[in-house]
């Protein structure tokens, strides 16, 4: 009965969505938009600017004074637009969930709590319908994560425009994940939460935490080991530095304490979410810890804390010289990643720098700034032309948007059926 009852819902949902919009052909001449308001991604901004690419890279851009005509291209006159860096969103599970209520569509977690060998890419569904939402307002690139357990795998990152997952990996393996023991616990249920008690676990699972990591990198010294254990090899990464390991830690002291983690084993780290991160820039400055911020729009972790905490975090961050990127998490969500920017660049940041903390920063973070992040010359050709300001909901309308050159389709469902809906109660 189960079984007939979740194919039914299967059978509705896919009904629901329709058909899944096909990637776009590769670069066939050249392109070049013109008369735009271009935003390079690294705080500077070209205005009356145009940008030419062609094979997938960028070629040119400058002032409009300075264009000379390219034979034949592909002209856009972008007089009044905007153009952008397509947005890059980081610690998501979009290609990893579909429904969250369904559990087969769920395959983000592995069974068991040290799984570093376990790779987020070879599950990537390039068909998800949440896709197609994310690259309506922009995001073009997205770091697909693993999460469960204490080590839950390796993210890679991937363009939202592809067949399958190999076309997808955009890098793969970047990271593996840590998700740091907690060194406090609130007791209490969601509605009254109690007060906040010492988790007395804590120094134990560190140490094991180190024990563990102390064997990796035993193994890591060996060149060609007697037995291949592929936890091991996975964490190989880690010690020569080809890999980083983004731990997932909020409370200041944890922050600390991976940090020294970093010193001891000479890794590179990433602390992802860090909401009390502001409590310990001088520490991430000095020891060249960025921070990948979770949630803006959320209330703030403390009582005492101010309620805008969240939203002037990265400021505090960003004026502290600490490099600052940001995400959201989960996955049906991800489509409001820039309007989270929005929210940073009137708490503190400037719009510039708001938009550099999805892309350039990101990509710095991600090790794919030589490739992507901002419109420059020999990267990648992924952009887009909004109507508008891309940070605000109102005016974020994107025209056009291009990955590595190539035209992609911007349609999803949700906004068929927001034109099919608008069309009925409007009386038309």
């Amino acid at each position: 009965m189960k079984k007939h009852l979740l194919l039914l819902l299967f059978c509705c949902w896919a009904a629901i969505v329709g058909a899944q919009t096909t990637p776009g052909a590769a670069q066939q001449q050249p392109i070049v938009i013109i008369n735009a308001t271009i935003h390079v991604g690294n705080g500077q901004v070209i205005e009356n600017g145009f940008i030419h690419f062609d094979k997938g890279k960028i070629v040119a851009t400058g002032v409009q004074a300075n264009y000379q005509a390219v034979p034949g291209a592909k002209v856009i006159d972008a007089k009044s637009k905007h153009v952008y860096p397509g947005f890059i969103t980081a610690n998501t599970i979009v290609g990893l969930t579909e429904v969250d209520a369904i559990r087969p569509t769920r395959d983000f977690n592995e069974v068991g709590d040290l799984n570093p060998n376990v790779r987020a890419i070879v599950a990537y569904n390039t068909e998800s319908k949440i896709i197609p939402t994310l690259r309506f307002n922009g995001i073009l690139l997205a770091q697909t994560t693993p999460q469960g357990g204490r080590i839950p795998g390796m993210s890679s990152v991937v363009q939202l425009d592809a067949w399958n997952w190999e076309d997808a990996a955009y890098k793969t393996d970047d990271a593996i994940h840590l998700n740091w023991p907690p060194m406090y616990r609130r007791t209490g249920w969601w509605a009254e939460p109690g007060p906040v008690e010492q988790n007395k676990e804590y120094d134990g699972n560190v140490d094991k935490l180190r024990d563990y990591f102390k064997e990796a990198q035993a193994y890591a010294k060996l060149d060609k080991p007697a037995v291949t254990n592929l936890k091991f090899e996975a964490m190989r990464g880690l010690f020569n530095k080809s890999r980083k390991l983004m731990v997932h830690v909020d409370g200041s002291r944890e922050i600390l304490h991976a940090i020294n983690f970093k010193k001891e084993f000479g890794i590179e780290l990433v602390i992802v979410g860090g909401s009390d991160s502001w409590m310990v820039t001088e520490q991430l400055k000095q020891n060249n810890v960025p921070v990948i911020l979770g949630n803006v729009h959320a209330l703030p972790g403390a009582p005492e804390d101010d309620i805008d905490l969240p939203y002037k975090l990265p400021y505090l961050l960003q004026k502290e010289g600490v490099l600052v990127g940001l995400s959201i998490g989960g996955s049906w969500e991800q489509r409001n990643l820039p309007f989270h920017a929005g929210t940073a660049a009137t708490y503190g940041l400037t719009k510039e720098e708001a938009l550099s903390a999805i892309t350039l920063n990101i990509a710095q973070i991600l090790g794919i700034d030589a490739q992507t992040g901002s419109l420059e010359v020999g990267k990648d050709a992924n952009l887009f032309i909004s109507l508008g300001d891309a940070l605000d909901m109102r005016t974020n309308q994107l025209e056009v948007a291009f990955i590595q050159g190539r035209e992609i389709d911007l349609s999803d469902h949700q906004q068929e059926l927001y034109d099919k809906f608008k069309t009925k109660y409007s009386g038309q």
